[in-house]
């Protein structure tokens, strides 16, 4: 928005990336122009009282826009610096505009022509830009906060975050927020230097691996190189975890997704043991490691490698002296959970396995793959009962997460082939089924679930929601998106 609040500028995805002016008070189009067929990454207005130009910002281009004018004009680097892209600009309160170079420099603009350059850091491209009060303050790749004096044009000072990049910044008198791309913020005391967090989060790729523990915390992992722990009554992450330190690709086919981290720094699968209070992490390379708890998750406790493929599903016995993890290898491995040695292997299965279940009384389990299949093997020989349907009728089920069956035939719409459905939970009452689908809604049903039941379907998350898992004594309801990265918490009224 300008800086007396009249105008409103945005820039669209078309190819010509066509800037937009508009006017607040009636919402009229006040004037459209192609931008640049190059990405624009940032736009900004002047800060100085009475002018409306902004610039707009990206790759190997700058352009200044004249809204009283209607037109905009190409910035002129007039031999005073190279030709660059620019991920971030900002501007002063007399007018002056600066960008943020790619190659580590930040551009002084007066009016559309450059004037000077400033070395500020000390390498990769400048990502975030904000001039308040005299000081312009710049965040690069480099993960250092600088804070140059606007009028002398030098360094004053400068404040390092660890060589992680720093993709936001917002200033207010002596304070600071930072935030960062591994997905923390920080409030900073510019005098003292002093950093508080005020948030983390999971930054890469996607999330899906989710488990309840105790009373007040579950545990994540997505494909950022993180498990992270939560306490969901404070609701802050209380400890974070490496998945590996090790780069390997899985053995075979790996898991789809946006991360450039190797499969073994990804984990798409977490169980949490209530008897000895490990937490096992099933990585994309097929490989599974065993934490000694929800607040030791960088202690190893036990490796395995068996699974050829990415682990999606993992789950402890009710006695806790077993682990069944599912594998996209279309296998069903079971550990000892006191050795981690393999006891057996589940085969029958002709794709890959979303979801296991282990009946109450550790007799039987249950698992489903991505052929839509729902079989049933035995808890004790791991071979699959062909009759498991029939003769688990009465059998009580530790855990349900399997999307077919008897009980949960009516969470699927009309129409749908069962795969929107990504994530099921029953909870400990046996009175609701939760479901995560395609549509990012978390739904309710009653149980059973008979094809007509309308759900309570909770709004929330921007993307697929993968996982959903109720608190142990019902009290809560907790799901994760995918691509949103996010942790969410329902509390049951």
């Amino acid at each position: 928005m300008s800086n007396d609040g009249k105008l409103v500028a945005c820039v669209d995805l078309n190819d010509e990336h066509n800037v937009y002016v508009f006017d607040v008070d009636s919402g009229s189009l006040k004037f459209k122009d192609k931008g640049d067929t190059n990405k624009i990454f940032d736009l900004c207005f002047s800060e100085k009282p009475g002018d409306n130009t902004f610039a707009t910002a990206g790759s190997k281009h700058i352009k200044f826009w004249y809204p009283d004018q209607m037109k905009g004009e190409k910035g002129l680097f007039s031999g005073k610096g190279e030709m660059t892209s620019f991920a971030c600009v900002a501007y002063d309160s007399n007018g002056v505009c600066y960008t943020g170079g790619c190659n580590s420099q930040i551009y002084v603009w007066n009016g559309r022509e450059l004037s000077s350059t400033i070395n500020a850091h000390k390498g990769g491209f400048i990502c975030a830009l904000r001039f308040a009060a005299g000081k312009l303050y710049s965040g690069g790749k480099d993960g250092n906060l600088v804070i140059t004096n606007t009028t002398s044009l030098q360094v004053e000072k400068t404040i390092s975050f660890n060589s992680v990049l720093i993709r936001a910044i917002d200033v207010v008198g002596t304070k600071a927020l930072v935030g960062l791309r591994d997905g923390t913020i920080f409030n900073v005391d510019l005098n003292t230097q002093n950093k508080t967090v005020v948030m983390e989060s999971h930054s890469e790729g996607e999330v899906w691996g989710l488990a309840p523990c105790d009373d007040t915390h579950i545990v994540t992992s997505g494909d950022d190189n993180k498990v992270k722990t939560w306490n969901f009554a404070t609701r802050k992450c209380e400890a974070t975890g490496k998945i590996s330190s090790e780069s390997r690709k899985a053995p075979r086919g790996g898991a789809s997704s946006l991360t450039e981290l190797p499969d073994s720094q990804c984990a798409r699968a977490v169980a949490y043991n209530s008897s000895n209070g490990h937490i096992a992490v099933g990585h994309n390379d097929g490989t599974l490691s065993i934490r000694a708890g929800f607040n030791k998750l960088d202690q190893i406790v036990a490796t395995n490698k068996n699974s050829q493929e990415w682990i999606e599903a993992m789950v402890y016995s009710p006695d806790g002296k077993k682990l069944a993890v599912g594998s996209h290898d279309n296998n069903i491995y079971v550990y000892d959970s006191a050795s981690y040695n393999l006891l057996g292997k589940c085969t029958k299965h002709n794709s890959f396995i979303v979801a296991v279940d282990w009946s109450l009384d550790g007799k039987y389990l249950r698992s489903v793959c991505g052929a839509h299949e729902l079989l049933f093997f035995s808890g004790e020989t791991y071979q699959q009962d062909p009759s498991g349907a029939s003769n688990t009728v009465a059998v009580e089920w530790a855990t349900g997460h399997a999307k077919f069956g008897w009980l949960v035939d009516g969470i699927f719409p009309a129409g749908t082939d069962g795969t929107h459905i990504n994530g099921v939970d029953f909870s400990k009452d046996n009175s609701l089924i939760a479901t995560g689908d395609d549509y990012g809604l978390v739904n309710i049903f009653r149980n059973p679930c008979r094809s007509g039941h309308v759900p309570i379907s909770l709004r929330g998350h921007s993307e697929h929601v993968v996982r959903v898992a109720f608190h142990k004594n019902d009290s809560y309801l907790f799901s994760v998106g995918g691509y949103d990265q996010t942790v969410m918490q329902f509390k049951r009224a």
